[in-house]
């Protein structure tokens, strides 16, 4: 059994692990409070999910680089785009919008979705905060106008980054300062429940319980620790169904 996947839950589903075993998918909810319970062991990639039927499957790829090798990694055109394109994908011709997310205490960025998904992909990323400053007619335009603010304010945040600011909350006298410079639409604060008062131990593991989801990281308490997971490094991974007895890092919390 394979962990080939995972899904955030955004905007009001569960987040999931997606378990691939001969062939059929198996989708393993992360809801909150829950246990789980998997042991991870070799990695390689996680081959390609088909769509195209009425019930998905799971095409097996046994090529060593993970999480995808060569052959399975997607190349999304428009990943790079500013805005010198053709509107190669039909989806590029549907309004847009352009947003600013934060992520405590006080990293921010830029950002292009579909009007219609913006709740979803702020979510999606796990964004604390965000406004909407912009909607125009087709992406094209969107990544024109995105490429131009990020030579001020950025357009990527990493996974690492947004784990530093878990325990924290967002400077709002930082985020109010880069909203002057603009007039939002609207704005957005999200809640994830997360209840945290340290920064989580970051490790790669999926035993404990669910303390939660945030974006693609996956909360888990743990013998009085909390460990930050990426899920993203989990996708490749063989799995077996029972707890991990591995040592870990424990949290300075976990000795008082």
């Amino acid at each position: 059994m394979q962990i080939v996947g995972y899904e955030t839950g955004a905007p009001d589903g569960v987040a999931a692990l997606l378990l691939a075993d001969d062939g059929e998918i198996d989708r393993q909810p992360l809801d909150p409070g829950d246990r789980l319970a998997l042991t991870l062991d070799e990695r390689h990639c996680a081959g390609a999910i088909d769509r195209s039927g009425e019930t998905s499957r799971h095409i097996r790829c046994d090529a060593p680089r993970a999480p995808y090798c060569p052959q399975h990694t997607d190349r999304w055109p428009c990943a790079r785009c500013t805005g010198d394109c053709d509107l190669p994908l039909e989806t590029c011709r549907e309004e847009h919008a352009v947003y600013l997310a934060a992520f405590a205490p006080a990293t921010f960025k830029v950002g292009v979705t579909r009007s219609w998904r913006l709740d979803t992909r702020l979510r999606e990323q796990g964004a604390d905060r965000a406004a909407h400053i912009r909607t125009v007619e087709n992406g094209r335009i969107a990544r024109q106008v995105e490429a131009d603010i990020a030579r001020e304010v950025g357009d990527r945040v990493r996974v690492p980054t947004k784990i530093e600011g878990l325990h924290r909350a967002v400077d709002a006298d930082a985020w109010s300062a880069l909203l002057a410079d603009y007039d939002p639409i609207g704005t957005y604060t999200f809640e994830y429940g997360l209840e945290l008062t340290e920064r989580p131990v970051v490790e790669r593991m999926a035993t404990g319980t669910i303390r939660g989801t945030k974006g693609r990281v996956l909360v888990l308490d743990r013998n009085d620790s909390t460990y930050a997971v990426d899920m993203r490094e989990l996708v490749g991974h063989e799995v077996r169904r029972e707890p991990s007895s591995r040592q870990l890092q424990s949290s300075l919390g976990a000795f008082e």
